[in-house]
């Protein structure tokens, strides 16, 4: 009778490590949660134009929670020293703010500050220089187990319990159907432990923390809550309108100042998603010819601002990239005109040292262009990316460009990406500096004539621009 026992226990045994095989092999192997392009829980990046201050605000994931939350301001050159007070607010109920000041000095680079979040769910920074005040929104995320992972972990733990059972069961009574029902209910709870491991692996991700319905602090900690809509509804908004507005300031740069509502109710427009490292890509052609890439601080639900240092008067032309909770990117089209007493200037010149080598550009065919930096691979990466083409055009000829642009019917915004980051890695931020110098682009023309062309990469902290004027000629007619 001793050896049937053994027997079914060595079957036990063996069931109970392939099951825990299993589940340490798929959790091992799971991919990591994407969202929007990045990993879920990763660091955010925003850019910002604080003035005449060129920033990025790196909010470092915070956990545990309640706990501290890390901020890293990066300061670009020419970004005058001084004082910003840094300020975490929940943004859906009144609750502890914390505050921390960080000195810039006059070197260009990180300056790291330290605040506290009490709580997962939607938080707002708040970062003031004392005239301006920039209001990031963020999201504190929680830790989520999704239901097959519950599954997995509840069935195979169940299924440890009830292996115990069945051995003490299958020892200490002579009867058979005790152990046949623990072995049984053992069977059973191993199975939807199995079902639940192979299924996270293979399952959608649960949805990211604000990237389709508004975040609360309940939905950050649960995405699956009962009056959650199903996974095959459309989320997606109207699309924004956008008014400009220039206000010329003596002695200072002209100040434009945006405002976005929703086209089916007018409200103001305050769910925008962080995309490319900023809520807001303000791309801004002068009358020169002239690019101004910046982007605007957040002051207000659907209220934005930005200066413009070197503004001469005339007409402005205005492309903002947007992109809303549950919605693709958009591109929004303006114009304004800028009165200012700066005396007439010139297009971007060429940094020293680089060229932007262009092939034979043909509509409607893919073109390579290669930015060449020259010196050593140290560029760093700028809004998540390497490099940054911007083109504008086909352009008449005899017309201011900031007038000509208004009514061009190609603006386009292609970049070069750095290496993909080992599966679970942070992407790299602009602390690293090991790109380049060669920056290659492959774009295709849709029409043939005359573009304005910029590339732009960062150095030293050090947004680098390359201007050109290309002349797409016409393919042959098919």
């Amino acid at each position: 009778m001793q050896w049937p026992l053994i027997v079914r226990l060595r079957g036990w045994l063996v069931v109970g490590v392939l099951g825990a095989f299993v589940l340490g092999a798929t959790l091992v192997t799971a991919p990591p949660v994407r969202a929007d392009g990045m990993a879920s829980g990763a660091d955010l990046s925003v850019a910002q134009s604080l003035g005449d201050r060129e920033l990025t605000v790196i909010v470092r994931r915070a956990q545990p929670v309640p706990g501290p939350l890390r901020v890293d301001v990066v300061a670009h050159s020419g970004t005058a020293a001084g004082m910003l007070t840094l300020t975490a607010a929940p943004s859906d109920r009144a609750g502890e703010t914390s505050s921390a000041s960080v000195e810039l000095g006059d070197r260009p680079g990180p300056y790291p500050a330290t605040l506290r979040v009490v709580h997962a769910g939607p938080w707002e920074l708040s970062v003031s220089d004392g005239q301006r005040t920039a209001r990031i929104p963020f999201v504190v995320a929680a830790p989520v187990v999704t239901p097959w992972e519950r599954a997995a972990y509840g069935g195979f733990c169940a299924a440890g319990a009830l292996l115990l059972v069945a051995l003490g069961s299958a020892v200490l009574t002579r009867r058979g159907w005790p152990t046949l029902v623990a072995t049984g209910a053992m069977i059973a709870a191993f199975s939807v432990g199995v079902t639940g491991a192979v299924l996270s692996s293979s399952a959608p991700p649960p949805r990211a923390a604000g990237s389709l319905l508004d975040p609360t602090s309940d939905t950050v900690a649960d995405p699956y809550p009962e009056v959650d809509l199903p996974l095959t509804t459309k989320y997606s908004r109207p699309p924004v309108n956008m008014t400009v507005r220039a206000d010329p300031r003596a002695g200072g740069p002209a100040e434009v100042r945006l405002s976005l509502t929703d086209s089916a109710t007018g409200r103001p427009v305050d769910d925008l998603l962080v995309t490319d490292d900023a809520l807001l890509h303000l791309m801004v052609v002068g009358p020169s010819g002239r690019l101004w890439h910046r982007h605007p601080i957040r002051t207000a639900p659907g209220e934005f601002r930005v200066g413009l240092g070197g503004a001469e008067s005339g007409e402005y032309a205005i492309a903002a990239e947007i992109a809303r909770r549950g919605g693709g990117l958009q591109l929004l089209r303006s114009s304004v005109s800028i009165t200012s007493e700066t005396p007439p200037g010139t297009a971007d010149p060429t940094p020293p040292g680089a060229e932007l080598v262009i092939g034979d550009p043909v509509a409607g065919e893919p073109t390579t262009l290669t930015a060449k930096f020259g010196g050593a691979a140290d560029l760093q990466p700028w809004l998540g990316m390497l490099g940054h083409l911007i083109a504008v055009g086909p352009l008449p000829a005899g017309v201011a460009p900031g007038t000509a642009a208004q009514t061009a019917p190609i603006w386009a915004h292609a970049h070069a990406m750095t290496p993909m980051p080992p599966t679970g890695g942070q992407p790299p931020d602009e602390t690293v500096a090991a790109y380049g110098p060669n920056v290659p682009f492959t774009f295709t023309f849709p029409l043939p004539g005359r573009y304005l062309v910029w590339v732009q990469a960062e150095r030293g902290y050090s947004v680098l621009t390359v201007p050109a004027t290309i002349d797409v000629r016409a393919g042959a007619a098919r």
